[in-house]
């Protein structure tokens, strides 16, 4: 049973066809605070919202739970990589700035690690091997020619082996990974 003098948290989520909301609520069983899930909702999507994007499915989740779960609601959100329920919200572009509507001041700093970037240290070398590989390769080479130049060359389209004409006349192009 939900204890009305005690916050609720509201967990929302669309999945393909559907919506969903769980209100839960952290009550304190066996002297230990667990959370638990006070009442769930859910629905099929309606035709017109199944062309909705992802945030605009969740912001549905979300204004139909509001209107469901009717009463007094402070909005608090938490990122995803804080609690265990991943959410749209999480890759939100907006940045949490003292401009953003929904700015929450942080206690400390966050530390970004620097090491996100890869640093490579292959020289010209090896770009230059794999062009000459693509010279000696007879439909590597036409291939790079035809897309360099974007021309419709058809001396050229039929000058490629039957598995690699056929690619070029579907569109794909895969010169870095072909078994053949």
């Amino acid at each position: 049973m939900p204890d009305w003098n005690i916050p609720f948290k509201l967990y929302i989520d669309s999945c393909g066809d559907r919506l969903g909301a769980a209100l839960h609520q952290v009550q304190i069983i066996d002297d230990k605070p667990t959370e638990r899930p006070v009442c769930y909702i859910s629905r099929q999507n309606k035709p017109t919202e199944a062309r909705y994007g992802a945030i605009q499915m969740e912001c549905l989740c979300l204004q139909i739970a509001i209107k469901e779960y009717r009463g007094n609601m402070t909005i608090v959100h938490k990122a995803g990589n804080i609690h265990k329920n991943s959410d749209v919200l999480r890759r939100w572009a907006l940045a949490n700035t003292p401009d953003n509507p929904a700015y929450v001041p942080l206690e400390a700093e966050p530390q970004i690690p620097i090491e996100g970037i890869n640093i490579t240290d292959i020289g010209t070398e090896f770009f230059e091997e794999v062009r000459e590989s693509y010279k000696k390769d007879k439909n590597c080479h036409i291939m790079t020619s035809l897309l360099d130049k974007d021309c419709k060359d058809t001396s050229l389209v039929n000058a490629l082996d039957e598995f690699w004409k056929n690619s070029y006349s579907e569109g794909r192009f895969h010169l870095f990974d072909c078994n053949i």
